[in-house]
């Protein structure tokens, strides 16, 4: 595995399918969020605490998701996170859905760093920049 790309799994569960049992578009989304939220605290950093101490939001600026085959109930799905490009203040991630190494979902997302009580651009702070992998 490169070294750089971090990975979770998610199962798919009745919640995350339309009636015949294929996710449903918006679980893809959530599915991405959790990724990023679990590779975020593996590096050590909750999102309420950033919020709390320093004031800090990451919020999606945009988003591109490519769907390549879908995903079914009771799935054991592989998310993958990716930094592939940082900025002042923001990240841009790669992201890859995969099932049995099968890639499903292809997407990028940027995440813009935001002063959490104006909803204001700020830059990332320097220790979080040094400390993200």
């Amino acid at each position: 595995m490169n070294p750089g790309l971090f990975s979770f799994p998610i199962r798919v569960y009745w919640e995350d399918t339309d009636a015949g049992g294929v996710v449903y578009h918006a679980s893809y989304v959530r599915f991405l969020e959790r990724a990023r939220t679990e590779w975020l605290r593996a590096q050590g950093i909750g999102q309420q605490a950033l919020r709390e101490s320093e004031d800090l939001v990451l919020v999606i600026r945009d988003m591109q998701i490519d769907f390549h085959k879908p995903a079914r109930l009771d799935d054991v799905l592989q998310v993958s996170v990716a930094i592939i490009e940082r900025r002042p203040a923001s990240l841009r991630f790669e992201q890859v859905i995969a099932r049995d190494g099968q890639v499903l979902v292809r997407a990028q997302v940027r995440a813009a760093c935001l002063v959490a009580s104006s909803f204001r651009p700020r830059p990332l702070p320097q220790w979080l920049v040094a400390g993200i992998q």
